[in-house]
């Protein structure tokens, strides 16, 4: 069990084994612990919820008993864990249970076991032959600290299904208030909104033209993290909606 955080009875659990591993205390130390925690007089129905029992096979090959935990449950058990090095794990383990509890409220896929994660990964290696545009996404994903033109947002956008090009795009980006759209030296450039949220930034470039004179041109250029936001609107759109992006 090398995760913080697995699914049992489809919800996000740890177990008394894996904390007592990572907290550096004795399996039956901890286990003491929770059968103090259960069968005290307090134990209302959500203790009752927030442990179960369980088993698991020992080096000697019998089985032995643990207790899966909920996130209440551990944040109990938890509470009696002080020093430096106990706060640090607190905190690793509540990222963890954010972080499954946020792929359940997605519909994310989460294996059980080994075997689950194998048969998983197999399908997804098949998925992935058989739409190998919508990788395109989530190679936009893990470059998206780098900035991108319009027109190459607009190509992910194409390769991942969306029929728009980088004139539609700027129309589209105008039309909905990401960039000025009235005439002028300002057009095309982000609106306050835009650069409020973080998905534009202005890259200035100046050159010397013929007659000596220093031009400054100003180009928006998409963040990652407007990258992120627009390819996640448009896949989000429904057909009809994207069927109206227009000229």
């Amino acid at each position: 069990m090398n995760e913080l955080v697995i699914m049992h009875d489809q919800q996000a659990v740890t177990t008394s084994l894996r904390v007592a591993e990572v907290f550096g205390k004795q399996h039956y130390h901890v286990l003491e612990a929770l059968q103090d925690l259960i069968s005290s007089p307090e134990n209302t129905g959500l203790l009752k919820k927030s442990f179960a029992k369980g088993t698991y096979k020992g080096s000697n090959g019998k089985q032995n008993p643990l207790y899966y935990m909920n996130r209440d449950g551990f944040t109990l058990l938890a509470m009696g864990f002080t020093g430096k090095e106990a706060l640090k794990f607190k905190l690793q383990y509540i990222q963890a249970f954010n972080s499954m509890e946020q792929q359940i409220r997605t519909g994310y896929t989460i294996p059980g076991s080994y075997a689950e994660a194998l048969k998983l990964a197999a399908q997804q290696a098949e998925q992935i032959e058989q739409q190998r545009p919508k990788v395109l996404f989530a190679d936009a994903v893990s470059t998206s600290q780098s900035t991108v033109l319009v027109g190459e947002l607009a190509k992910i956008l194409r390769q991942n299904g969306i029929d728009i090009g980088q004139n539609r795009l700027f129309v589209w980006l105008r039309e909905h208030g990401y960039l000025i759209n009235r005439q002028g030296s300002d057009r095309n450039m982000p609106t306050q909104k835009a650069m409020n949220l973080g998905l534009f930034r202005i890259k200035e470039s100046s050159h010397v033209n013929g007659d000596g004179v220093v031009i400054t041109t100003k180009t928006p250029k998409v963040t990652g993290k407007g990258q992120q936001y627009f390819i996640n609107k448009f896949l989000g759109m429904s057909d009809h909606a994207a069927s109206e992006i227009g000229d």
